[in-house]
């Protein structure tokens, strides 16, 4: 019998993750998996768990949970010489990894699509010892992520995220940056880079509308001046899928990026804490095989 590892965040989502447990293990039943399931009590739990699976030679690893589960599961599979397929169920505030593949946000419906999901090998990267497969972002706008609560985050959504940012548009830091690619070399001030797998970026479906999740590449926004009214500008720009074409930024599409600022900087990966400047960002293309609605498998 085929066997899955169902990795469940016990409380995620408004602590709902429970509620759905037993209806992921009739659908992997259904699907004829044999499933052990393992609850997270800690940061890393995820991790492990996934390697686990890898290093036992599971068929599938299933996640439960909110985007720092995700990515954890994600970086349990990563370069391992036996990697399963993997699905997951979003519980999360942004979901942006399940809104790049097509995956509902509605746990009930993700569950159901289980049963008739396509496989599709999509892009991960990897940025000095982690991997994400979402977005990592540098400058005063990113560290601001860090202040939004989850009392915030259940309450407001996304619109947290918005406006922590707007408090950082108070001040004029910005930061000098070396950025060589693989097209050459950018260096100059900014207040924000992106670097992006996806096209959905914070709960913004349309911050690289062309984007894929399987192109190979990274889509790098350098946002050079984010005073609030370039800031105003730049909303309307990104809801309209039209952010590039703005004059305050500059947009870079590589396959692996050195990033490097005078002083050390932190960076967010995937929405969490991730470490300080320097360091390198590659694309592992094609690198995990993942379980998707079947309109958006091509």
């Amino acid at each position: 019998m085929k066997r899955a590892m169902f990795i469940i965040n016990p409380s995620s989502g408004k602590e709902e993750a429970p509620v759905y447990k037993e209806l992921v293990i009739e659908a992997l039943s259904r699907m004829g998996f044999e499933t052990e399931l393992r609850e997270t009590a800690k940061e890393g739990d995820a991790t492990r768990f996934a390697a686990d699976a890898c290093k036992n030679e599971f068929d599938f690893v299933m996640a439960m949970g909110g985007d720092g589960t995700i990515n954890e599961s994600v970086a349990g599979l990563a370069e391992q010489s036996h990697k399963p397929l993997f699905s997951f169920i979003p519980l999360g505030t942004v979901n942006d990894f399940a809104r790049a593949l097509g995956i509902s946000l509605d746990p009930e419906e993700a569950i159901a699509a289980l049963e008739t999901g396509v496989v599709k090998k999509v892009d991960i990267a990897k940025a000095g010892e982690r991997y994400f497969m979402n977005i990592l972002a540098l400058g005063a706008l990113a560290e601001a992520t860090y202040h939004v609560t989850p009392e915030q985050k259940t309450k407001l959504g996304t619109f947290a995220y918005l406006l922590e940012g707007l408090k950082a548009l108070t001040h004029d830091e910005e930061t000098y940056f070396e950025i060589e690619h693989d097209q050459g070399r950018w260096e100059g001030e900014a207040k924000l880079v992106l670097a992006a797998l996806t096209n959905s970026v914070g709960g913004f479906e349309r911050l690289a509308p062309d984007a894929q999740p399987d192109d190979g590449l990274l889509h790098l926004y350098i946002v050079k001046n984010a005073a609030l009214p370039a800031f105003i500008r730049m909303a309307g720009e990104l809801v309209i899928g039209r952010l590039e074409h703005d004059p305050s930024v500059d947009v870079i599409h590589a396959k692996s990026v050195s990033v490097k600022t005078k002083e050390p900087l932190d960076c967010n990966i995937d929405g969490e804490a991730g470490f300080k400047t320097p360091f390198t960002i590659e694309v592992l293309p094609k690198h995990i095989e993942v379980l998707v609605p079947p309109e958006k498998a091509e």
